[in-house]
């Protein structure tokens, strides 16, 4: 029996020796910083130190301040005012070849150029001549006056040119040019509004919603639609709770504008220590692709969408927004961009909601559409997660040291029972 105890103690010692050696080295692996655990993404410290492949792309890291943030909102992609900086109304609606054009012409006395002597039994010495559109040459043909440029001329300019060429044969005429029907000048909206149509702009002017509400309004709701206008080769687009919630963007609309108003769902990503929410797709998880829900959305909202931060596994000192900025916002954040290829430079927002201030800051930014946050793990996440792989592989050895024992002394006690 000693000599089955002295063998069941060899045993053990080797293997407690064999996987306490197993253990230092997985912790000597982890500390030099191998990465032999699994992670859900990046360290904050080899964001901060741009630890990265060298094959890989570069990026710039910017911490969130006031100023960052000011500047930020100057560049918000959500302006129709600063893309068309006239902001006067519409101009004179002026004819255009094939609207249609009714001249009447008005005489003081009857016996005129017009007005046959026996006329002066009638309700209004006045001749109104067919309606005639403007033709190919831009031009109306008036008797006694021969033809009329009106082509890029309003009525009233095409009226005293009438008047100029018959008031020497007429007597004191008075002409009256108007607009039949508008086929020039005209409105377009188009898209996912209940009746597009094209229809003649309001001589009194219109904005940009008065069109859409002539086009029978959105289809949807209005927070995932987004509006274009087009003038004279120039775009700018907005989301449809810019027209309402910023009057300065609901800016005159001019005659021949385009107005194209379609639907995309504005989303975002979300990443690494996050609770989770409900996501794009109408499925809960903790990290994933989430929607807007809204017309816009500050980051702080964005956060909380995708569960918030988790208490025992996030960093709450590192929230990280990735984002692709123009080269001249980034050269305003102090980023050379000679050192980029593109015009788009990759920068990584880096925010604090340990510091009180930092939700102030999360509320001012605004997200995106295809932005991407990060939650980094705590360190003491990361080296709870380690000892407890360190455990679940101590107890292995354990484990293996119990089966060797009991093999040893089944082993020796069939021996100790056989016949001899």
């Amino acid at each position: 029996m000693m000599a089955i105890g002295r063998g069941v103690e060899g045993v053990q010692m080797r293997s407690f020796r064999a996987w306490g050696g197993a253990a230092v080295a997985a912790a000597a692996l982890q500390t030099a910083g191998c990465g032999y655990l699994s992670e859900n993404g990046p360290s904050a410290v080899e964001i901060r130190a741009h630890i990265a492949d060298p094959q890989g792309l570069p990026y710039e890291v910017v911490k969130l301040t006031p100023e960052v943030i000011h500047i930020l909102a100057e560049d918000q992609p959500r302006s129709i005012a600063s893309a068309f900086r006239d902001s006067r109304p519409p101009p004179t609606i002026k004819f255009g070849i094939g609207d249609v054009v009714t001249v009447t012409v008005f005489e003081a006395a009857a016996g005129g150029l017009f007005i046959p002597i026996e006329a002066g039994v009638r309700p209004g010495n006045f001749v109104q001549l067919p309606n005639q559109p403007v033709d190919t040459n831009g031009n109306i043909s008036v008797p006694y006056a021969g033809a009329v440029h009106a082509q890029g001329h309003t009525p009233v300019e095409v009226q005293d040119e009438i008047v100029a060429r018959i008031k020497n044969r007429a007597i004191e005429p008075q002409v009256l040019v108007a607009l039949a029907t508008q086929n020039t000048s005209l409105i377009s909206v188009l898209g996912e509004v209940n009746t597009p149509n094209r229809f003649p702009a309001q001589p009194a002017g219109e904005h940009i919603l008065d069109a859409i509400t002539r086009a029978g309004g959105i289809k949807d709701q209005g927070y995932d639609t987004w509006v274009m206008l087009e003038r004279k080769g120039v775009r700018a687009t907005v989301p449809f709770g810019a027209l309402v919630y910023e009057p300065s963007n609901n800016i005159w609309i001019w005659p021949n504008d385009t107005v194209y108003v379609y639907k995309e769902p504005q989303t975002y990503l979300a990443f690494g220590a996050t609770a989770g929410g409900t996501t794009a797709t109408g499925v809960f998880q903790n990290q994933g692709l989430f929607s807007f829900g809204a017309w816009r959305l500050s980051l702080a909202e964005a956060l909380a969408n995708a569960g918030g931060l988790i208490d025992v596994q996030a960093d709450a000192g590192s929230v990280f927004l990735y984002r692709g900025e123009p080269c001249p916002i980034a050269q305003r954040l102090g980023i050379d961009c000679t050192k980029y290829p593109g015009p788009v430079i990759p920068v990584i927002y880096s925010v604090s909601f340990r510091d009180p201030a930092g939700y102030f800051l999360g509320t001012k930014v605004q997200m995106r559409n295809k932005d991407v946050i990060f939650a980094a793990n705590a360190p003491s996440y990361e080296v709870a997660k380690f000892n407890t792989n360190i455990q679940t592989v101590i107890a292995t050895g354990n484990n293996a040291a119990v089966a060797v024992q009991n093999g040893v002394v089944a082993r020796n006690l069939l021996s100790a029972g056989s016949p001899k």
